[in-house]
């Protein structure tokens, strides 16, 4: 039943979108999370679109269309649009050509995208129609969308289940969301069971599945969170739905068609499980329903750990565990891992309960973990910026592709298929000075706020500015790029979505939203990227080579400001230059000469533009950091200076007494392929000598340490395969070796190196190479820092050897 409303307007974030062709068009499907619950849109009838050029006699089938438009190209040709009854027309029209992508323009863009984007419509939305009230939700069919702004507010369900192995029997599902916590337990007596009221017990795996699902319909979440939620907990439950016949019923809506690969055939309520772009990472399309899978949501933050594991994330922004962890039996101390699996399996013949706990633990933990960091708001927000789906990673290209062609089509203009440039040149990537290495005092660093957006700003850099500027007889209509780019000072869209960006970047930072501020940084950031991308429809290297060398004299010549008023500039990296003041100055004198040079280079730059180009500068340098001890190293083996790759000391507060923080960048220290040994070994070190405390009875005490075998719980090496270890035949390096003495190697390989060569941890049978580590971990991260002193690691050792020889 279901009664019909008149004239609704409502105000929702769009939760998936899919569309599917039928015999009278392409028809859509939007789900929206409003106030008002669940909403179901429909818009039927429309047709798939691409453009051509008008010189081009393409022949189309009958029932396509071709209109002429008042657009043209990059290279100022007139165009034709293309309108297809059925989207797979187009497709195969697309296969057809694929040997010269020029002929056809924008015609990878999905009827989905298309229709939101020329709405301007990312993911809030304005809904104004007649609604339909269905079982569970309302339903709007062809009503009028508009943006809007809209903060959501989703329910919430983390998801984890437990299973004999990979293709084996289900055990349990655990569900939490807010005060609800539900264990969906396979045990075949439930009756032995009672007295857990978070626990249904059932008897058998369909009874778990239909119970599971009929709980999903009531509660009905508009987010599904999980831990690898996608590849492992969804694939499995729907692989098991169709080994007992059962419809995988866990979206919305009463549909329950066929599943296919890219919502083109049929709308349905079962999860699609489709891999990446990359072909490894896997997106669930539940209609009604987002899906977010916590590791993957972290790494499109930009969040890094030695391990993307639950218990080890978990571990680190929580201070918590899992209820079993791998290292649970003495692992740390040399013992054999736990072997989990195996310990699943007996908690759930003989302590059900305790699995159930385990289950529960597992989602509260990825639950709290999205909370600590915030990982919702940041991934509606991105989703608000950019016009993707929120469950979905990366996609900077086409988050451009949202903010761009609507803009361009306003401006008369089509844009290119992605992959039809013919573009040989190439274009730098971002300045790094040549470092003059030493162990010194008192350096500064002096950043470019957002440089390249600043000079896309600036500079008016910009796809359509430039077809306008090389089109322009007079020169003094410009603005010069490099490699003879010329841009348009008036006709220009980017500057003005990155002018848009920053203000809104600038009100979020006042109203501390940092979720906002973060996904706009990461945004404006990815546009250099995408222009110099040949995965991007825009692609041009005039472009991306006036973003970059124009960086690249931009910090050349902040150098030579700065070098001008005195100082010596021992390094620059893209944005930033490191500036040395030397021994002998004061906290206080240090910050006053840093606001200093910021002024001045501020006040020329701002001079210099308005005289040379006649622009308003958009550059900003800040005085960020005063490291009180700053390392730049040499590269090893030589005496030139590295590259990205130094320490430092700063002091966290004004009071003298603050606390005193170490920062790496790109040393041992961060970098997870070294031993742990050598990451703590080098923390302690440079924190003793950047002090000045005594250093060389440590590092005597930690090679002593060593070669006595008290730190062999400090020597795994941990790497991973780039590629099926089969496919290692002309090389083998360590983890190679190691995976090919394991039973089932993952990725991720974790070795000893032992007199016997490379040793994985689940079967070490040999005594560790010592020699190996002094030589290969303790060695060199001394040395990098005692160069400096006038010693070595060898010298400070051999010494220690002499007094008790």
């Amino acid at each position: 039943m279901w009664n019909m409303y008149k004239k609704q307007k409502l105000l929702g974030f769009i939760l998936s979108r899919q569309w599917r062709d039928t015999a009278d068009g392409i028809n859509l499907s939007f789900w929206v999370s409003t106030e008002q619950g669940p909403v179901h849109i429909l818009i039927d009838r429309q047709q798939a679109v691409c453009f051509v050029r008008r010189s081009n006699e393409l022949k189309v089938d009958a029932s396509v269309q071709r209109k002429p438009l008042e657009l043209r190209t990059f290279d100022h040709e007139a165009v034709d649009g293309l309108y297809f009854p059925q989207q797979r027309q187009l497709n195969t029209l697309r296969e057809h050509l694929a040997y010269n992508k020029q002929q056809l323009l924008e015609s990878e863009i999905k009827p989905t995208e298309r229709y939101l984007m020329e709405r301007f419509i990312t993911a809030s939305v304005e809904i104004s129609g007649d609604a339909i009230q269905r079982e569970g939700y309302l339903e709007f069919i062809n009503p009028v969308m508009k943006p809007a702004e809209y903060e959501p507010e989703f329910n919430v369900v983390s998801l984890d289940i437990e299973t004999e192995d990979l293709r084996g029997k289900l055990y349990s599902i655990a569900v939490t969301s807010n005060d609800v916590e539900v264990v969906f337990m396979n045990k075949d007596e439930p009756e032995r069971h009672k007295g857990n009221g978070n626990i249904h017990w059932c008897y058998s795996e369909r009874d778990v599945l239909q119970q599971f699902f009929q709980w999903m319909k009531q509660h009905d979440p508009d987010v599904i969170i999980g831990w690898n939620v996608v590849a492992f907990d969804l694939d499995f439950l729907q692989w098991k739905c169709k080994q007992l016949h059962l419809p995988f019923d866990i979206g919305r809506g009463n549909k329950r068609d066929s599943k296919n690969a890219g919502g083109a055939s049929s709308y349905q309520n079962s999860a699609i499980l489709t891999p990446q772009v990359s072909g490894q990472l896997y997106i669930a399309r539940i209609p009604g329903r987002v899906v977010l899978d916590g590791i993957t949501c972290l790494r499109g933050a930009f969040y890094s750990f030695e391990s993307f594991a639950l218990d080890h994330v978990a571990e680190q922004l929580l201070g918590r565990k899992k209820l079993i962890s791998e290292d649970k039996n003495n692992a740390q101390s040399g013992g054999v891992p736990l072997d989990k699996l195996n310990e699943i399996r007996r908690q759930y013949q003989e302590d059900p309960v305790a699995l159930a706990e385990y289950n529960l633990e597992d989602c509260r933990l990825v639950a709290d973990i999205f909370e600590k960091t915030d990982m919702l708001s940041f991934s509606i927000q991105r989703a608000k910026m950019t016009g993707l789906a929120i469950d979905r990673q990366g996609g900077s290209t086409a988050a451009f592709d949202n903010l761009y062609l609507p803009r361009l089509h306003r401006q008369g203009y089509v844009a290119p298929d992605i992959g039809s440039q013919l573009n040989t040149k190439t274009s730098p990537g971002g300045y790094v000075m040549d470092s003059l290495p030493g162990l010194y005092e008192n350096v500064l660093v002096l950043d470019f706020k957002s440089l390249y957006p600043s000079i896309i700003r600036t500079f008016k850099i910009d796809p359509m500015g430039l077809a306008e500027g090389l089109s322009q007889h007079h020169l003094d209509d410009t603005i010069p790029g490099f490699l003879e780019a010329e841009f348009s000072r008036e006709k220009h869209i980017l500057p003005d979505i990155v002018t848009r960006l920053w203000q809104q970047r600038d009100e979020a930072k006042k109203e501390n939203n940092k979720p906002l501020s973060y996904a706009i940084k990461i945004i404006m950031n990815s546009f250099y990227g995408v222009l110099g991308s040949s995965g991007c429809r825009f692609f041009n290297p005039q472009l991306a080579s006036s973003i970059t060398m124009r960086g690249h004299e931009i910090i050349q010549t902040s150098k030579e400001l700065i070098e001008q008023q005195g100082y010596s500039v021992i390094y620059g990296d893209t944005d930033s230059v490191f500036v040395l003041l030397g021994e002998g100055k004061e906290r206080s004198e240090c910050q006053s000469i840093g606001e200093q040079l910021q002024t001045i280079l501020n006040v020329w730059w701002k001079q210099h533009l308005l005289d040379e180009f006649d622009i308003e500068s958009n550059l900003e340098i800040e005085f960020e950091t005063h490291y009180l001890r700053f390392l730049m190293p040499t590269i090893r083996g030589a005496e030139t200076g590295s590259k990205k790759r130094y320490a430092g000391m700063i002091q966290t507060g004004a009071d003298e007494n603050s606390e005193k923080l170490m920062v790496f960048k790109g040393l041992e220290t961060v970098r997870t392929d070294w031993t742990p040994l050598a990451r703590e070994f080098q923390q302690e070190l440079y924190k003793r000598i950047f002090n000045n405390q005594p250093y060389e009875e440590y590092i005597s005490e930690t090679h002593d340490a060593l070669i006595n075998g008290e730190l062999d719980h400090k020597l795994t090496y941990t790497k991973r395969l780039r590629r099926p270890l089969e496919s290692y035949t002309s090389t083998q390096p360590p983890q190679v070796k190691a995976a090919r003495k394991m039973k089932n190697p993952g990725r991720k390989i974790q070795y000893v190196i032992t007199l016997n060569g490379p040793e994985p941890i689940e079967s070490l049978d040999s005594i560790p190479d010592y020699q190996h580590y002094v030589d290969k971990q303790l060695a060199p991260v001394a040395d990098s820092i005692l160069y400096f002193l006038g010693t070595t690691f060898e010298k400070i050792t051999a010494r220690q050897l002499d007094v008790f020889g």
